[in-house]
């Protein structure tokens, strides 16, 4: 039994990694804990004035978010019933991250799905302040869907790693059951940002090769190109289906995201992002 997040705000966005996950884990045993957070603090004195004279404005922002998630859940329900799939329907009302936390805790969350929730500042050009916090503060992994995307197996994976990354198998279990679930090729691109190592081979390529040994990856590398650009070109050049990263260091999550000082690139995911953490 696998349990599964899935954060909404009951935005098309969320609605459409709700709708990817749904389809992702067929055919397979799930619980999805579907959790929406409110901040009564953010509504306003028009919200107060539309409320019924005998209801608080507290007691209207949970009736209200509480009956849009479980319409929601209903409406799964209906969608999906051949699949062996479970519903629970988290109503939150505490800071977004401190809610995710929790919930991961507390329901024994073995993968976050969620959506890019769009720009919300100069450094989050694609990735929105609460995605970006999951990835940075939350240690489960996570699948980023981007906004608008159209659900396809994901037949193509592209592995990322950094230069100076050594390949740990710890905590990947993520990445290997998508890899045997749906016979995908495996694309391992290791990057460099700048040329003073030539990235000729992989020193820890025969250790992959062993573990991926049902897979057979093949092995590809990069130097003097700024990290974001080469995966982007990387999954556009090659079609890829879903881009994987595993977090050892907080410099390389800086460089994918926001670009490197000297580039300003940035990542802009045209496919799904699967993080795993160290």
């Amino acid at each position: 039994m696998k349990n599964i997040l899935l954060p909404t705000d009951f935005s098309d966005n969320a609605r459409n990694a709700i709708e990817y996950a749904l389809q992702f884990f067929k055919n397979e045993l799930c619980t999805f804990h579907l959790l929406n957070v409110q901040k009564v603090s953010k509504y306003t004195t028009d919200d107060l004035m539309a409320a019924p004279a005998n209801t608080s404005i507290h007691q209207s922002v949970i009736s209200d978010a509480k009956k849009k998630l479980e319409d929601l859940v209903e409406e799964l329900k209906e969608t999906y019933p051949n699949e062996s799939y479970t519903f629970d329907a988290i109503n939150d009302y505490d800071i977004f991250i401190d809610a995710i936390r929790q919930t991961v805790k507390s329901k024994n969350i073995d993968i976050i799905v969620m959506g890019t929730n769009g720009a919300t500042g100069a450094t989050e050009v694609v990735f929105g302040s609460n995605t970006l916090n999951v990835i940075r503060k939350i240690d489960c992994p996570t699948i980023v869907i981007p906004q608008g995307y159209t659900y396809k197996d994901p037949k193509n994976i592209l592995y990322a790693i950094d230069y100076w990354d050594h390949f740990n198998a710890e905590n990947i279990d993520p990445l290997m059951s998508t890899l045997l679930k749906y016979t995908s090729t495996l694309r391992i691109l290791k990057i460099k940002e700048d040329d003073t190592v030539t990235v000729a081979d992989f020193d820890d390529k025969k250790h992959m090769n062993s573990f991926f040994k049902e897979i057979k990856p093949t092995f590809h590398s990069i130097s003097n190109v700024p990290t974001a650009l080469a995966i982007n070109s990387f999954v556009q050049i090659m079609d890829m289906d879903m881009t994987a990263i595993f977090i050892q260091k907080e410099t390389f999550l800086d460089r994918f995201f926001k670009g490197s000082e000297t580039s300003k690139i940035s990542y802009g995911t045209k496919v799904p992002l699967l993080i795993m953490h160290s």
